[in-house]
């Protein structure tokens, strides 16, 4: 893919972010998600790609916009994108931290189409690489990181989801003697973030959604990370929807490979509330301010863009 796309999918990720951002605390998760899919679509269609959601809002019966299937862009390469113009519904609804927008490009068949289901994770950064087994338990797997980041496990912090499922792994997290950071919605923020030092985070465990986790996979890779994934289809109607997708075995390991194929895949995040690693959106009297990153894997560039949106074309004051 051309690198100028990458500051383009900024601009996508900026519009779905700066439209969410209006409805932060108003206690409408479906209407801040509207709003920011109505922002990412008609930003999408300013981009010279020929692009089709593999992961998105949803089948084509399901979601007005942005449906599994969707052709976006003004024409260009062929890619597949995954796309959460909200991840974290819940989180703007009730004005907390960690809602993001996000997508993922990659060209044509590199992004796993996973299904609407389950799926466990278990991510590490760079350093950690290869000292994950999701197989293994959770105490091993500390043991392993700690040592690969010169830690004492008592020195890590892990990130999972405030789940009653969740119970045995929060219970060998603590015996383990690591410290653990429990969040009730989204889990690519935190995965992605196991991909950069001084996020303070250090693993990502636990059971969350298929889609997310090849977003969350997408952001990883390009930070030379590691993840392991496995599909968790929980009736026939969802077995039988893999196999449809053309996910035959239900219990292999994914590995980062499995989910995102290839060294060309660009990945864009902007902050709709505050995050550990980014600014949520701030609005002031005439336009807002968004932060954002974008990553690319082919060249291992990580960008951090601090915008200034002027709505009206007036003169601004910009303050750091």
């Amino acid at each position: 893919m051309n690198r100028e796309l990458s500051m383009e999918f900024v601009r996508v990720t900026e519009a779905a972010a700066i439209a969410s951002a209006r409805s932060v605390g108003r206690g409408d998760k479906n209407g801040a998600d509207q709003l920011a899919v109505d922002g990412m679509r008609k930003m999408f269609d300013t981009v010279n790609i020929s692009g089709t959601v593999v992961i998105g809002e949803g089948e084509m019966d399901e979601a007005p916009m942005l449906y599994i299937g969707e052709k976006v862009g003004a024409g260009g390469p062929e890619v597949d994108i995954a796309v959460d113009p909200v991840e974290g519904t819940n989180l703007v609804a009730k004005g907390q931290n960690g809602a993001i927008a996000v997508i993922a490009i990659a060209p044509k068949g590199c992004l796993l189409h996973a299904p609407d289901m389950y799926m466990e994770k278990i991510a590490v950064g760079p350093r950690a690489k290869g000292a994950i087994d999701i197989d293994d338990t959770v105490g091993n797997n500390l043991t392993r990181v700690a040592k690969a980041l010169n830690r004492n496990i008592g020195d890590l912090t892990v990130v999972c989801l405030d789940r009653p499922r969740h119970r045995k792994i929060i219970e060998e997290v603590r015996a383990a003697g690591a410290r653990i950071k429990l969040i009730t919605d989204g889990d690519v923020d935190p995965i992605v973030n196991t991909g950069i030092e001084g996020t303070g985070v250090h693993m990502y465990i636990g059971k969350g959604g298929a889609p997310e986790g090849v977003l969350a996979a997408a952001g990883l890779k390009c930070l030379g990370g590691d993840m392991q994934a496995r599909l968790c289809p929980e009736n026939e109607e969802q077995i039988n929807r893999c196999y449809k997708m053309g996910i035959t075995d239900l219990k292999k390991v994914l590995t980062l490979e499995d989910l995102v194929k290839g060294d060309d895949v660009m990945f864009t995040s902007t902050a709709i509330t505050d995050c550990d690693l980014l600014k949520g959106v701030r609005f002031f009297g005439n336009g807002a301010r968004t932060h954002t990153v974008s990553m690319r894997y082919e060249t291992g560039t990580v960008r951090f863009v601090d915008g200034v949106h002027n709505f009206n074309r007036s003169e601004i004051n910009i303050k750091l």
